[in-house]
């Protein structure tokens, strides 16, 4: 396709905004088109890059490991554009437990994959209790470590607004609202998104909106296998400076992310099933608190600042992403689950030279089953 493609984006998360960017510094004309609604996942999370411990395996963890070999790449590509702040920092990941045996697993399954993922990896150690507590201070005192120098941490409405900045700062336009996608009469010809009663037309249009994509999909009587998963995911303030802080990551579905200023992010819940619920629930946010303080009882006495929801896009299996089938001009990209932040970004550039006719082979590789 030619440089005066036009292409059409909808949903402004860290795929959308990753998509737009991607498309727009190649100079291809980007509409983003987002309508701000309440629970967008990547408003929400903590944003760990560390793939390299997950016990994932196949496609899913390629991808998983794609998206943060990306990452340095990413940082130059926003820096060219004249954008530096994603709060994007590698301050390694701590994947601790009480159980010598799950951390000599996670030790030999990182060196092994370090074989082929390279130096971003970074250095690998074993760390008892003494020394883990070093890193993290208000880590319990049964807990020894495994130390992934490489692990870095992002903050998702940074990054998303950086790519944002930048793909406006290169040519692309932002508009409000809820969307929705129309099949054309012809199916020959590319589909149409409706705006506020305006009807836009595009050489491309990437349905990029999370948990609310699949419905996006409904003109062209396809069912993407996706379905929101509610997150509630806590952030705390502490008075130590917590620059430096590693992630940590106690062989389970919780963790605890530290930001600048004392800030952790804390959570979070997995609740397949929620629909579109964004409600804070007692339940919920006991179960935060709890998985934190049996992990990391030195923050028993932090502050409670606020607690975040987000819908995550979850998939049947693998994420969502490339060319609609059947549907000249359609793409998707979603499904990512709580792996948004690393693989959003890798998935965006992926899709984005799909549309262009060059090589995609990090989403090649990920086939979704449609159901119509």
């Amino acid at each position: 396709m030619s440089a005066d493609l036009q292409v059409i984006v909808i949903g402004a998360g860290i795929a959308g905004a990753s998509t737009a960017f991607a498309l727009a510094r190649r100079g291809i004309a980007v509409t983003i088109i987002d309508d701000g609604a309440a629970g967008q996942a990547t408003a929400a999370s903590a944003g760990i890059i560390l793939p390299w411990s997950t016990d994932n395996e196949g496609a899913f963890y390629e991808l998983y490991a794609a998206g943060a070999a990306f990452y340095p790449q990413l940082l130059e590509l926003l820096a060219d554009a004249g954008v530096t702040r994603t709060d994007y920092r590698r301050t390694g990941g701590l994947v601790v437990n009480a159980d010598p045996a799950k951390l000599d697993a996670v030790q030999q399954r990182v060196i092994a994959r370090k074989a082929t993922a390279g130096e971003v990896v970074g250095d690998i150690e074993r760390l008892d209790n003494a020394a883990a507590r070093e890193l993290f201070p208000p880590l319990g005192p049964d807990l020894d470590a495994v130390f992934i120098s490489g692990g870095g941490r992002v903050d998702g409405r940074t990054m998303r607004d950086a790519l944002l900045q930048a793909a406006v700062g290169s040519g692309a336009r932002r508009l409000t609202g809820r969307a929705t996608v129309e099949r054309a009469a012809d199916d020959h010809d590319r589909p149409r998104v409706r705006l506020a009663g305006e009807l836009l037309t595009a050489d491309a249009v990437v349905v990029t909106a999370g948990a609310w994509s699949r419905d996006l999909l409904n003109a062209y009587g396809y069912v993407a296998p996706v379905q929101p998963q509610k997150g509630q995911i806590s952030q705390l303030r502490v008075s130590d400076d917590t620059t430096r802080w590693p992630t940590v990551h106690p062989i389970s579905h919780h963790y605890l992310v530290a930001f600048d200023e004392g800030r952790l992010a804390v959570g979070a819940t997995r609740e397949t099933g929620s629909g579109f619920d964004t409600r804070i629930t007692a339940a919920g946010q006991l179960r935060v608190l709890r998985d934190a303080l049996s992990i990391a009882p030195g923050l028993a006495d932090a502050t409670l600042i606020e607690t975040r929801v987000g819908l995550r896009p979850l998939a049947d299996d693998l994420p969502v992403a490339g060319a609609v089938p059947e549907s000249p001009g359609l793409y998707v990209a979603t499904g990512y689950g709580a792996g948004g932040l690393t693989m959003g970004p890798v998935i965006g550039d992926a899709v984005a030279r799909s549309i262009l006719g060059e090589d995609a082979r990090e989403i090649a590789a990920i086939t979704p089953v449609w159901h119509s």
